[in-house]
């Protein structure tokens, strides 16, 4: 499958491109916002290199620092981790376009709980990405969205499965059940915003 970039080209998306980000932060195109985070928790990161260990790489492509491009959309979130089929992109790039993923993985921050639960859950959804998996150690909890409809800031997902860490999530279209026993837990935070 060849990805074409169907993204309109803005002075926000040139900046963007052109970003010098200091290191240890991350910065991400969010329609049409340049939003800079600093650096995740080891919570954070043992629960994506968790997730990684356990869907199988003969068959996926799992990445971490991939930025995604939506198609009509003045956006390039950088998920937690990107999982595609082998083969589904070739060549080089910075960009996998949104359509060729089959999930994408966010573990929610005190920072990023609003974007995570509402911003990206829109965003993902538009760009037909097939599975987007909320995984929330502050509420110790998986959200498993499948089933992307609509376009823009309406688009969202039909089926949502909530799991409880300790519980496995079935993620089908990867073949996996993924065991969350180990999952750490962080302190809770307060949701700004609902979707």
């Amino acid at each position: 499958m060849t990805a074409v970039d169907e993204r309109p080209i803005t002075r926000a998306a040139k900046i963007f491109e052109d970003l010098e980000v200091p290191e240890g932060y991350k910065a991400e195109l969010l329609r049409g916002d340049i939003v800079m985070t600093a650096g995740s928790d080891r919570v954070h990161n043992r629960i994506v290199e968790s997730v990684q260990d356990q869907i199988p790489h003969r068959s996926w492509n799992r990445l971490q620092t991939q930025d995604i491009a939506i198609p009509g959309e003045d956006s390039e979130p950088q998920p937690d981790l990107v999982v595609l089929e082998r083969g589904a992109v070739k060549g080089p790039g910075r960009l996998i376009s949104a359509p060729a993923v089959t999930l994408l993985l966010e573990v929610v921050s005190k920072t990023s709980v609003d974007r995570d639960y509402g911003e990206k859950r829109s965003m993902y959804a538009a760009g037909k990405v097939s599975a987007y998996l909320i995984i929330d150690p502050t509420e110790q909890q998986c959200v498993l969205l499948t089933e992307p409809t609509g376009s823009g800031e309406a688009a969202d997902y039909r089926v949502e499965r909530t799991t409880k860490f300790g519980d496995p999530v079935p993620l089908e279209l990867l073949g996996v059940e993924l065991d969350t026993s180990k999952f750490g837990a962080l302190p809770p935070v307060r949701r700004r915003r609902r979707p």
